[in-house]
C-alpha cells in the first residue's frame, strides 16, 4: 500500500507551492521526520495495542523506512544521502538560528 508514499509526497508539494523557498522545504522535511519519530516512540512505549498498531499499520518509523521501502540500488543510495544532505542543511539554519540570537 502506498499511503505513506502518497501522504510525503502531497506534504512536499503542498510546501513547495505555498511557500516556494528551499528552507521551507528543508524545514517542512525536518518537522516530517521529527513526528514520525516521535510517533514511532509513542508506537513502541504505549501500552494499548490498539493504538499501537494503528501506528504501525498506517505510518512508517522514519523517511529512511520510505526509502527502503520503495527504492533499491543506486536509486536508495542516493536518496538517503540526499536526505542526509538536506538534514545537514537543517542543522546548520538551527545553528545559525541560535548563534544569531546569542543562545549559545
Amino acid at each position: 500500500m502506498y499511503i505513506d508514499l502518497v501522504i510525503l509526497i502531497i506534504l512536499i508539494l503542498v510546501v513547495i507551492m505555498f511557500f516556494k523557498r528551499f528552507d521551507s522545504f528543508v524545514y517542512a522535511l525536518a518537522i516530517i521526520e521529527i513526528f514520525l519519530r516521535i510517533l514511532t516512540f509513542i508506537k513502541n512505549n504505549i501500552g494499548l495495542k490498539d493504538v499501537s498498531s494503528l501506528i504501525g499499520k498506517y505510518l512508517p518509523e522514519n523517511i529512511f523506512a520510505i526509502i527502503n521501502k520503495y527504492s533499491s540500488g543506486l536509486i536508495n543510495t542516493l536518496l538517503k544521502w540526499s536526505f542526509v544532505l538536506i538534514m545537514t542543511i537543517f542543522l546548520s539554519y538551527i545553528i545559525r538560528i541560535f548563534i544569531k540570537k546569542k543562545k549559545i
